[in-house]
């Protein structure tokens, strides 16, 4: 692809240009006709997408064919990339923008990691970031090739003929990108060359019923407390509970966004890292580039640190309530001084709590594995943070790596790992070891525990000897015993000398027995007591059933009149099936009309700990007749040989009933999730 440059500035030319007067419709179309073959002589057909690779958040595969007459913008990305997870809002203006206009955004993800590459972790990347537009798995790096992108992000733009005409390398672009697009449209319309139909996206959200805990990226123990808190990172909120499980209290009204105030009022956005400190807990309010101070006693919360938007350049320092950050994805306090993983420019950074000056502590904003004197030493997206005392380690995502900073000399080193593009899954020692995008971190009794996120495992290091050792983790999965398996968790806290863990794409918390080694699951429970009123009566059933929910309609069931009715649910699972643990069951009944009664009709109903027999008592009133009423059910179930197996059910079950003399005071509903 030649000068795109001046290909952009023809458009600008064309669009400018307006037809004077009626009659001159004529030569300006020919005028047009002209400009566009002078493009073509700059540009080259952008290559098709191979006919055999999976998508995701579509119903159908696409193709630069199919898409002629729309404008098409490539997003080459890869989910573990910070620089990628920037350019996200950009795409999302430019969609809401557009959004009557023929632009077609699509993801094309080319993976970093073998652990990227797999497509279920890419749907749950989707889902995570929320992503509303075509995405096809770039196996391989062919359509990368074909395009010849070099770095990530890469955005690259097609015009409704299908000709190449804009590549814009890494982020920032969102202003260049606006402009050429809205050049590029009204250039098309006035050629008459653009298809407006609407295209059928399915997106993979269609498909989840909302979580307890929706991907909680970390947790941290209250010190001299039964305390734990979770950052349930994509309800945007913090959740407070005890070593059971129990939720004690809710920080953040779940609504994405950047609001002080109370816990009720209060909004995060995709929050991550936590620290405490002298009764406050610092938060890490990574997508609004925020830290944020939460008063546990007084429930409040105030913004110390950030503006609310990312920073444009790395090398600045001033006033926290004043000064932009960068995607602050951890945090370490010492002393007065909370040290920050600032994964954007990939630095570490510090807050003086006493005087609320943010500044640049280690890295140049270079990424990459660079040792030496804190202030010409170099990260790569630094995604985890702890300490000693003496020493901060980090966990340094994208070159798979645990770096050390002495606090007294300043010097940064590398304990375990490689550097860019050296990754796998080897225990060893120092540079020998091989880990996949590590997240989490936690130094307690001599020892680091290291979230090895990609590759599904906790590890061990010793930070003298810097020996590196696998202590729980089989593979992606969800299993507790003796042979655990996790699923990307990224988060770690102690508490009773177990191992708490944020087990992200399960949405779950594992604890690890620190002495046996032995995981088992942390039932959350307690939310429908701690959530306000007003949120429980806006629910409704939508959420209930899914798109694809069938309804099943039982025989007219005749019923005593002025009877208590035992509605029996059966729940039959096949053998080597069971609940998934720590997701409940949900159901709602719906009374049609007013022959019977429930006390709680038309409200969603938790069974924490779900079972393959549960009762529900439906009032009969005295008076005869007819009717019908809807019990709506919602369950997780997995395979128990292989629990990364899972599924979700929903269904709806019509029962229509006659309210006679002899009725029964019974009514049996075997529900079988392989049979609608």
């Amino acid at each position: 692809m030649r000068n795109l440059t001046i290909i952009l500035i023809l458009l600008a030319l064309i669009a400018c240009a307006q037809p004077a007067m009626k009659d001159q419709e004529k030569e300006y179309k020919n005028q047009i006709e002209k400009r566009m073959r002078e493009i073509r002589d700059q540009a080259v057909h952008a290559p098709e997408f191979p006919a055999n690779f999976q998508w995701l958040n579509t119903s159908k595969p696409l193709s630069i064919q199919s898409l002629k007459g729309k404008m098409i913008l490539l997003d080459f990305w890869t989910y573990c990339c910070i620089n990628c997870m920037h350019v996200l809002p950009d795409l999302k203006y430019l969609e809401q923008k557009y959004a009557d206009q023929p632009l077609m955004v699509i993801g094309v993800h080319s993976a970093k990691f073998d652990n990227e590459t797999e497509i279920e972790n890419v749907r749950n990347a989707i889902l995570r970031y929320e992503i509303e537009h075509p995405v096809i798995l770039d196996d391989n790096h062919q359509i990368w090739s074909a395009y010849r992108v070099r770095a990530w992000p890469t955005l690259v733009l097609i015009d409704p003929d299908g000709y190449l005409i804009g590549m814009f390398p890494g982020e920032g672009n969102r202003d260049a990108l606006d402009w050429a697009i809205g050049t590029s449209l009204e250039y098309y319309r006035l050629a008459g060359k653009l298809n407006n139909s609407p295209l059928q996206i399915d997106l993979e959200r269609n498909f989840i019923a909302p979580r307890s805990l929706n991907y909680p990226g970390k947790i941290v123990a209250l010190p001299d407390s039964e305390k734990l808190i979770i950052s349930d990172s994509n309800n945007h909120r913090f959740l407070v509970v005890n070593a059971t499980g129990k939720i004690l209290d809710v920080i953040g009204n779940g609504t994405p966004g950047f609001d002080d105030g109370s816990f009720e009022d209060a909004t995060f956005f995709r929050p991550q890292g936590m620290a405490f400190h002298q009764d406050t807990l610092y938060v890490a309010d990574t997508e609004n580039h925020a830290i944020r101070k939460i008063n546990l006693k007084a429930r409040t919360v105030e913004t110390v640190a950030g503006i609310g938007m990312q920073a444009s350049h790395f090398n600045h320092a001033g006033p926290g309530k004043s000064t932009a950050l960068n995607s602050p994805w951890d945090l370490f306090i010492q002393d007065n001084t909370c040290y920050i993983a600032m994964a954007g420019p990939h630095q570490i950074w510090t807050l003086d709590l006493k005087s609320n000056w943010v500044a640049p502590f280690a890295g140049t904003g270079q990424e990459a594995r660079i040792d030496g004197d804190r202030s010409t030493a170099a990260f790569a997206q630094p995604s985890g943070i702890t300490g000693d005392g003496e020493n901060l380690y980090i966990a340094d995502s994208e070159i798979s790596s645990v770096r050390q900073i002495n606090l007294k000399t300043g010097q940064v080193s590398t304990l375990a790992g490689g550097d860019l593009f050296e990754f796998g899954d080897k225990d060893g020692q120092g540079n020998a070891v091989r880990l996949q995008h590590p997240l989490g971190i936690l130094f307690y009794d001599k020892l680091l525990y290291l979230a090895d996120t990609y590759n599904h495992k906790i590890k061990i290091i010793d930070p003298k000897i810097q020996i590196t050792k696998t202590f729980a983790g089989n593979g992606r999965g969800y299993l507790d015993g003796q042979k655990p398996q996790f699923y990307e968790p990224s988060g770690l806290a102690v508490l009773n000398g177990k191992l708490y863990i944020a087990d992200t794409n399960n949405h779950l918390i594992r604890i690890l027995d620190l002495k046996t080694g032995k995981v088992e699951t942390l039932g959350i429970h307690g939310l429908e007591k701690v959530e306000s009123v007003a949120k429980v009566e806006s629910d409704t059933d939508e959420w209930l059933l899914l798109a694809d929910a069938p309804t099943i309609e039982l025989p007219v069931q005749k019923l005593k009149p002025d009877q208590t009715i035992q509605l029996m649910v059966k729940i039959e699972l096949k053998s080597g099936q069971k609940f998934n643990p720590g997701s409940p069951l949900k159901y709602l009944i719906t009374i049609e009309v007013p022959l019977l009664s429930y006390e709680f009709q038309e409200q969603i109903q938790v069974i924490e700990i779900p079972s393959t027999e549960f009762m529900l008592p439906v009032q009969t009133l005295s008076n005869a007749g007819d009717g019908a009423f809807t019990l709506d059910l919602l369950y997780y179930y997995c395979e128990d040989a292989a629990q990364s197996l899972c599924y979700i059910r929903s269904v709806r079950y019509v029962i229509p009933f006659e309210i006679v003399p002899d009725g029964a005071d019974k009514i049996l509903i075997i529900e079988n999730p392989a049979v609608d």
